[in-house]
């Protein structure tokens, strides 16, 4: 079976970032020839199909157009992703949410519809999970700074300070006014876990209102597809096998026109002295998550819907996570470091675990 991967080569690709390795890429792969043996080659691109990359949100973020594509609708896409990145990533000096940190304890800072939603979203997470996720979580990103140049191992008195800022009930939002303030001098907010699930749901938009009826978004690893593949059949999502080399799946998903989203140890960590410390941060302990899973996926129509669901699902562990998606009606797999996969009721009809490595639990 030819695997491909989502960021290839297209006719926007900027040169500059033709080499780029993102660090926070969820390895998802499309196979979007299941027929092709990785011997016997494929045939070659449909004229119609178009496929563009750039970066943005801090990883190479793709369009692949296989039905209705067109140069103008990838720009309008990117232009959209470039704008979002501007107004929400906290990584960008004068965004929205850069303001909103600066004036934390001081005053209430004006913010437009889309950070209103995802915080709102990100709030609403909080409370399920009873602050497993939380939004508030900027200033343990930021002294850790996993997937950045500056990554390093605090010390137990940083990581405890910097805990200290942390709480999702301090998070003021006046969703009517469209005000946003942070009650203590200190505190940050972190929307990185839902932004790229919003922004892929707008790039959906755009596409399907400029004529696209088939093809593929990945922003970094959130993948969503649109409609079937051009012979009428679903798209084929690899499920990356988190022990191995990007590229190395355990299980396809048989998808059209759904989201496909995971957090997994393996998208942004380092290793020092044997020990890999990944970007999943627990909120009680200020350290990385340890709860013996290795990823979390969930399946749904909407990428705004899971992204952020993932690291919620992550962080309140096996039993609790699923527990939660059972009960909301989730469709979620979880890995562990044992190899078992588990799945909520439904997901097997669409998903298939290919490396026998892999055992369903009971």
């Amino acid at each position: 079976m030819q695997i491909e991967t989502t960021g290839r080569d297209g006719f926007r690709r900027r040169q500059r970032h033709t080499e780029a390795r993102p660090r926070s890429c969820v390895a998802l792969f499309a196979l979007f020839s299941a027929a092709c043996l990785p011997l016997a080659g494929c045939a070659a691109k449909a004229p119609a199909e178009l496929s563009s990359s750039d970066l943005v949100l801090g990883t190479v973020c793709s369009i692949r157009m296989t039905a209705g594509g067109s140069e103008a609708a990838a720009q309008a896409a990117f232009a959209r992703l470039h704008e979002i990145e501007a107004t929400l990533t906290v990584n960008k000096a004068g965004s929205q949410i850069d303001a909103v940190n600066a004036a934390a304890g001081r005053e209430a800072v004006k913010v437009g519809p889309e950070a209103v939603a995802i915080l709102s979203k990100g709030l609403h997470y909080a409370e399920l999970s009873d602050g497993a996720f939380d939004p508030s979580v900027g200033p343990l990103v930021k002294l850790w700074g996993i997937g950045t140049d500056h990554a390093r191992l605090p010390s137990k008195e940083e990581i405890d300070r910097a805990r200290s800022f942390i709480g999702w009930k301090d998070v003021v939002l006046d969703a009517a006014a469209g005000t946003v303030y942070l009650k203590r001098p200190g505190m940050a907010l972190d929307l990185g876990s839902a932004t790229k699930g919003f922004a892929a749901d707008e790039v959906a938009g755009i596409l399907k209102a400029r004529g696209v009826t088939s093809g593929i978004v990945d922003l970094g690893g959130n993948i969503l597809v649109i409609g079937s593949k051009p012979d009428g059949s679903p798209w084929r999502i690899g499920l990356q096998d988190p022990e191995k080399e990007r590229g190395t799946y355990m299980g396809i998903a048989s998808l059209a026109d759904k989201t496909m989203v995971t957090s997994g140890i393996y998208e942004r960590y380092f290793d020092l002295d044997g020990v890999r410390y990944h970007h999943i941060l627990d909120t009680k302990t200020g350290y990385p998550v340890q709860n013996g899973l290795t990823s979390v996926t969930v399946i749904a129509d909407k990428s705004f819907d899971a992204d952020g669901v993932t690291t919620m699902l992550f962080a309140l562990g096996r039993e609790k996570g699923m527990a939660l998606a059972t009960r909301l009606g989730l469709s979620v797999i979880m890995l562990d470091a044992g190899h078992h996969v588990y799945m909520t009721p439904g997901v097997s009809k669409f998903f298939e675990i290919t490396d026998p490595s892999y055992t369903l639990a009971e």
